[in-house]
């Protein structure tokens, strides 16, 4: 093997260990952050910094120039479910098709009035924190805003209902969303689709199902290619740290 290529490969090997090491801080610091947080705000920022900012406080730090949209590092959706939802335990990006829109939106240095857009030009990643008191679990993933784009193929969409820097028509974001929401990504099924079969697979035991869970399950880490954290809310304890095979 040749020397160039030897440096290449292992280059390419830290990059690899880089970007694992980078996802498993933040899903395992968002778990110990807000893991002992009974109520908290949907939506939130981390910059660079590691400091967490709910979606309004951002927004008025923004428009005080108090912060940079630059060093916002992490857009996240947090939700507290009561009961025990396997679709959203296993496949916690299949619960909400507006998330992974109004993070890409927001790189982008878009705001729109009514739905949760606004400036964030330094975004690299997308995080869900979703909790299970009654099962005193909860689950942290993370993904990379531009491997979405890409798989997802948002660029175009957002090209044909995106005129200027702010959405003046709401209803422009409106559509982005109710498309990218609408779109077969996961092995021919939508988001609530995909949803809807996990759902049936595990909760009625549906096991003419499994094909079709198998290959929405491939899909999804195809798609997102996430990280993933498991926290115990009550031991305060991470119980596994990984990344979701493809298989």
């Amino acid at each position: 093997m040749k020397v160039n290529e030897l440096l290449r490969r292992l280059e390419d090997t830290q990059n690899v260990e880089n970007f694992d090491n980078e996802r498993r801080e933040i899903t395992e610091y968002l778990a110990q952050t807000l893991g002992d947080k009974e109520r908290l705000p949907v939506y939130h920022f981390v910059t660079k910094d590691k400091t967490i900012y709910d979606f309004d406080s951002y927004e008025n730090l923004l428009e005080s120039n108090k912060v940079s949209p630059d060093d916002v590092f992490v857009y996240v959706e947090n939700h507290r479910f009561t009961g025990y939802y396997p679709a959203s335990y296993f496949y916690p990006f299949l619960f909400d098709s507006c998330l992974l829109p109004y993070a890409y939106l927001s790189k982008l240095g878009l705001k729109a009035d009514l739905y949760r857009v606004v400036p964030a030009t330094g975004l690299k990643y997308v995080v869900v924190v979703y909790r299970f008191p009654d099962v005193d679990r909860m689950v942290v993933e993370v993904a990379d805003i531009g491997n979405v784009m890409i798989n997802t193929n948002l660029p175009p969409l957002i090209e044909g209902n995106v005129r200027n820097k702010h959405i003046d028509d709401d209803d422009d974001a409106k559509e982005i969303v109710l498309r990218f929401g609408s779109r077969k990504l996961f092995a021919g099924y939508d988001f609530n689709k995909a949803r809807d079969i996990i759902h049936r697979y595990h909760e009625d035991h549906d096991v003419s199902l499994a094909k079709d869970v198998a290959a929405i399950n491939y899909a999804y880490n195809h798609i997102l290619r996430p990280y993933r954290t498991e926290y115990d809310l009550k031991s305060k304890r991470i119980i596994a740290s990984f990344e979701r095979k493809l298989f």
